[in-house]
């Protein structure tokens, strides 16, 4: 037990250094998953020190998550992606909590079978996946305990400007709600960094980013300075950025824009919850000095929006997690195979 409340405080400690360098990392959830990962190990392993009927119940509990909580997953999965597929359409991206259900209970159902009939290929194959699920699992519990606690932080920064990132307009020309909610906190924050503002300080600067695309008849930037005008916000206190059509852009040339008109200026951006980590990163990415704020989102939309924001980060780190998964594969393999 010692030993791996030893390693839990070493990246317990790794993840405080982060956190001085910059909230904006992704190493920091993973120093926090393993931190946490290794101390509930060394507890686990000092339940023989513990009182019996204490020992029985944490145990009882544990087998109860390990048996039940995967079945009570993939039914709240398959539910959450049926839900978004009526709300939603059937789009790619509105079946991932939907699949990945449907992923969990494929899997228990091959591993039932394996055992039924003795197959070892089929047995190689469920613990090999089992392997890689593991991984890619302990990642995006990481991703999302350090989304949540990097939601919670509080705006503390005197910045210079609101960055509002848009996110496609309803019927090509009208706010959608999901847009509206970020302009409703971007409005939320300007009052907040305006109340704290000097009468020797300029006011800050809010900037509505995004472009015009193949299906819109207008930039997305133009309509949501529209919105925020037409509901009393003051227009010399807008800027347009209408060039970008990613969020790596909405960044870049919102700094561009705020180099040009404050040179060495700090933001808060504005996003969905679901989106702010993955626009934190990004953000660091490209030198913007700037913390994420998210405004809410429907609770049906979190879980495959969550997902694809994960999908994105995994994927910008690929060599790195593609290597350790086909190591996994390979060790998954060795093991089949010598047993």
């Amino acid at each position: 037990m010692t030993a791996l409340v030893v390693v839990a405080l070493f990246f317990l400690l790794l993840f405080g250094v982060g956190l001085l360098r910059d909230w904006r990392r992704f190493g920091n959830a993973v120093y926090l998953g393993l931190a946490v990962t290794f101390l509930g190990m060394g507890l686990v392993t000092g339940l023989g020190d513990a009182p019996r009927g204490v020992a029985a119940a944490v145990m009882i509990f544990l087998l109860l998550v390990i048996c039940i909580g995967p079945v009570l997953l993939a039914v709240l999965l398959c539910l959450n992606g049926v839900k978004m597929v009526r709300k939603e359409g059937r789009r790619p991206a509105n079946l991932l909590s939907l699949l990945a259900g449907l992923g969990i209970f494929g899997l228990m159902g091959l591993a039932v079978v394996a055992g039924a009939v003795g197959s070892r290929a089929l047995g190689v194959f469920v613990g090999t996946s089992l392997l890689v699920l593991g991984y890619v699992s302990f990642l995006f519990v990481c991703f999302v305990g350090y989304a949540f606690l990097y939601g919670r932080m509080r705006i503390r920064r005197d910045a210079d400007f609101v960055v509002v990132l848009g996110s496609g307009l309803a019927g090509g020309h009208r706010v959608s709600p999901l847009l509206a909610s970020r302009l409703e906190r971007g409005r939320q924050v300007y009052e907040l960094l305006a109340a704290r503002r000097g009468a020797d300080r300029p006011a800050p600067v809010l900037v509505t980013s995004g472009g015009q695309g193949p299906d819109e008849r207008l930039p997305e930037s133009h309509a949501m300075a529209d919105y925020l005008v037409e509901r009393g916000f003051p227009a010399d206190a807008l800027i347009r950025e209408d060039r970008s059509r990613t969020t790596e852009e909405n960044l870049l040339f919102s700094k561009e824009l705020m180099e040009r008109a404050r040179p060495g200026s700090s933001c808060v951006i504005v996003t969905n919850n679901f989106h702010a980590f993955r626009a934190a990163l990004m953000a660091r990415k490209a030198g913007v000095d700037g913390q994420v704020v998210g405004s809410p989102t429907a609770a049906y939309f979190w879980p495959s929006a969550t997902m694809r924001e994960f999908a994105a980060v995994f994927l910008q780190h690929k060599a790195v997690n593609i290597g350790i998964c086909l190591t996994l594969v390979l060790i998954g393999v060795m093991l089949g195979l010598a047993a």
